[in-house]
């Protein structure tokens, strides 16, 4: 049996849902770093704005809980899919969905089972 395909797309909502995606995580709950002057132009890719997410109290309970709740699912979507698009969204889809969506590819990279991508829809499409 071949690897699991998975894709992670980081999207903002104020764009629309993905519709390829089987599995949808919003992380609007998370404080936003597009309210920060210093970090609105930048992105999740960016060193200040991975240092503001890493520095939340609420980041790494969250990741810890993704992290558990796709590495259940994986192996299910694995007996009956070939791929599995798993869509992380926030408001705009540059910071906070692509933070998480770039820590989720790290840690399902870590492990043996899948090929992974990662496409930042909103940076992609400026």
């Amino acid at each position: 049996m071949s690897a699991l395909g998975v894709h992670i797309v980081a999207f903002g909502y104020s764009f629309g849902l993905p519709p390829e995606a089987e599995l949808v995580v919003d992380v609007r709950f998370l404080p936003n770093p597009n309210y920060v002057d210093a970090l609105r132009p930048l992105t999740g890719l960016d060193p200040p704005v991975i240092a503001f997410m890493q520095g939340l109290s609420e980041t790494k309970p969250f990741l810890e809980h993704l992290y558990s709740f796709v590495d259940y699912l994986l192996p299910h979507y694995a007996s009956v899919k070939s791929t599995v698009t798993i869509a992380v969204g926030c408001t705009g889809g540059r910071h906070r969905s692509v933070f998480v969506a770039e820590r989720l590819a790290e840690h399902l990279r870590a492990g043996e089972n899948a090929t992974i991508s990662v496409t930042n829809r909103e940076s992609a499409a400026a």
